[in-house]
């Protein structure tokens, strides 16, 4: 269509609505102005107003774009906060359940205190006295780790404090000026009944509980000063059985004989001590009813909070003028299309791709991380059609199919089906890639991050360059791929492009020779810069199964690379060393291809991310072929006799020098699941 034939279309269109006359024109105008404001103000014109029917829908909407962005990057379980919590289990053993026993937490933090967290945050309010009240101040005064400490008043939260219980919160904190522990705002914002943004700042308040514990652990530049937008949430990788936050019973930190074994669940990491009983305390959040999960307690709003600010995950909100303009758009192609005097199945796909439009934007803003709370997706909408039924109606005021349409419209194209068929990303090409069976390898420098924060990035880089240089040799060497470094990781696979009838057994060598040359990098930097801390073990992981391995990017860049569960597969045999304290961990799949002899068993795993447990070994080439089956037997004993199995282990283990992984082994025969297997999280 030529424009000289679009513009006499829309004249024509034009010509029927001022033909309708003055008092209709006047109210169709009226119209395109309400409607214009819908599509501005779909949500209400503040936060905390409601607009009938629309507001609700806005709301219902966003929650699923919540829930489709966080199945979408769902992520392995953040190690960087721990719950501490009074569950109901504690309550029962206390015969106790208000106010949260303090004698007990007083303890917990004590011991806490030895563990070497980052800040430890307490989401319980003080604001009635107990027996154990002086005991609790002694310890928080005499603690070195920094303690946020719940804080609330009348003027803010008056459903859950009066002005007596605010009066001895205020005396409470009184008592611990001068020591590690400052007040935080626990207040979080549950408007319409759903927690879906951050609290508003308030300069009578002290910092909500997740920004102070951050300011105090020296992080005062993460806390994304002045945002007040959405949280994001996340789930796992299998969110109904693994939580994002690892949760533990304050019960657990009581007795200090346990803080050696507890202290890596805690040390490094952000504590969050509160409670998560059921039917208390609990907050909706826009995966309660999408996901169909459990509502979480508010200390865990909180933990996701502070998992955000340690992403630097400030979703930027679009600017007011930018909404107005999308109303206005979206406004003036209503009344174009109720101008247009098409036949029926041409209005019907140009009201698919505007409809697409209008439903769509919003999704494609949430998965590029913008917030979209506010953003008016169903007042556009409304918008549309009530601007498409103003000027339908106006110039064709005779013509009841024409009203019928625009009346049938909503029905017709907001079905929460239709909004997820539009969610489509074609911007990727995808370039050719094959199925091929891959040997792969990964490994990691244990340690090595944490101590390059410690050394000038120049330093970092001679020693990284120095170590992926004898690393890349060993894997070179023995006909393998270089795939990717990711920091100090290597990725390596044998069998692509060219696969040979040997892959596994040069696999399985340049992964010994790759840990090797871990071992002489160590050895090398203890003796040339010995101010320098130690340098950590290379872990390797070593797998064999399928992957797509082809060239993949875009016009800019192609990446000759692997993609495949075996990739993960082998990543996370590598991550399973730290667990077991072995250094070199091969699937069966491999280990039955090498063709080599130095393998000993270290029996079934369950990796993380994984439900079926994989069979692994470890490299033992100073270790004799009987001793070798003798340990195989051993272990297939373990799960129908631990104690004999042990015993047999122990022998076996008698006959070489100090061996930690053995030892693990030791201690993880008496741990193994209903299926014979050592769950490796």
């Amino acid at each position: 269509m030529n424009d000289r034939v679009a513009a006499n279309i829309l004249y024509r269109g034009w010509r029927n609505v001022r033909e309708a006359g003055p008092k209709r024109l006047a109210l169709t105008g009226i119209m395109v102005l309400v409607a214009l404001v819908i599509a501005r103000f779909g949500w209400g014109f503040t936060e905390d107003s409601d607009l009938p029917a629309i507001g609700p829908a806005e709301r219902a909407m966003y929650d699923l774009r919540s829930y489709l962005v966080a199945d979408r990057e769902r992520i392995d379980q953040d190690q960087r906060v721990v719950l501490v919590v009074y569950d109901d289990q504690t309550l029962a053993d206390l015969r106790k359940r208000s106010p949260l026993d303090r004698g007990m937490l007083a303890k917990a933090l004590a011991n806490l205190d030895t563990m070497g967290a980052r800040a430890i945050g307490v989401d319980i309010l003080f604001d009635q006295p107990q027996d154990e009240d002086d005991e609790l101040v002694d310890v928080l005064r005499t603690m070195q780790t920094p303690v946020a400490i719940g804080y609330a008043d009348v003027a803010t939260n008056a459903s859950s404090i009066g002005y007596d219980q605010e009066r001895y919160l205020q005396a409470f904190l009184d008592r611990l000026v001068g020591s590690t522990s400052e007040p935080a705002s626990v207040r979080i914002s549950d408007n319409f009944g759903v927690t879906r943004v951050w609290p508003d700042i308030r300069a009578d308040l002290p910092p909500v509980l997740g920004r102070r514990m951050l300011a105090q652990a020296g992080e005062g530049a993460r806390t994304l000063p002045g945002y007040s937008g959405a949280i994001r949430y996340r789930m796992t990788t299998n969110t109904r059985e693994i939580p994002e936050f690892t949760s533990l019973p304050i019960q657990t930190f009581v007795d200090p004989a346990l803080n050696d074994v507890l202290r890596p669940a805690v040390e490094g990491r952000y504590v969050l001590i509160g409670g998560d009983i059921v039917d208390t305390d609990r907050v909706a959040t826009p995966l309660t009813e999408w996901a169909g999960l459990p509502e979480p307690a508010g200390l865990q709003v909180h933990a996701t909070m502070i998992a955000q600010m340690l992403d630097g995950r400030a979703m930027p909100r679009p600017l007011p003028v930018t909404l107005w303009a999308f109303a206005a758009l979206f406004v003036t192609m209503a009344v174009l299309t109720g101008l247009l005097e098409w036949g029926s199945w041409r209005i019907y796909l140009l009201l698919v791709v505007q409809f697409a439009i209008m439903l769509g934007i919003p999704f494609l803003l949430a998965f590029r991380g913008v917030d979209t709370y506010g953003l008016p997706a169903v007042g556009w909408v409304v918008g549309w059609i009530l601007a498409f039924t103003a000027v339908t109606s106006a110039a064709r005021t005779a013509g009841a199919v024409q009203r019928n349409f625009a009346q049938g419209a909503l029905g017709k194209y907001l079905p929460r089906e239709m909004a997820e068929e539009i969610i489509e990303h074609p911007e990727l090409l995808r370039l050719h890639g094959v199925k091929s069976d891959l040997c792969v390898v990964f490994s990691d420098l244990e340690g090595f991050t944490k101590m390059s924060h410690a050394l000038e990035p120049e330093h970092v880089a001679r020693l990284v360059n120095r170590y992926l240089s004898m690393l890349s040799k060993a894997v070179l060497d023995h006909g393998g791929v270089l795939d990717k470094f990711v920091g100090d990781a290597v990725v390596a696979f044998w069998g692509a492009p060219i696969a040979r009838p040997d892959d596994a057994e040069r696999a399985s060598l340049g992964a010994y020779a790759l840990w090797q040359a871990g071992e002489a990098f160590r050895a090398d930097v203890a003796a040339a810069e010995p101010d320098l801390p130690p340098i950590g073990r290379t872990r390797v992981g070593l797998h064999f199964g399928e992957a797509v391995v082809g060239n993949f990017g875009g016009e800019n860049r192609i990446q000759y690379t692997a993609l495949g569960d075996s990739m993960n597969t082998a990543a996370r045999l590598e991550a399973a060393n730290k667990a077991l304290e072995t250094r070199m961990l091969a699937s069966r799949e491999i280990v039955e291809r090498s063709n080599l002899d130095w393998w000993r068993p270290m029996g079934r795993i369950v990796l993380r991310g994984r439900s079926k447990p994989v069979e692994v070994y470890d490299v033992a080439p100073d270790w004799s072929a009987g001793d070798r089956d003798a340990l195989g037997a051993a272990i297939a004993l373990a799960a129908q006799d631990p104690d004999r199995a042990a015993s047999q282990i122990y022998a076996i283990a008698g006959r070489y020098d100090a061996d930690i992984a053995i030892d693990n082994l030791l201690r993880r025969i008496r741990t193994l699941n209903e299926e014979g297997a050592y769950v490796a999280f």
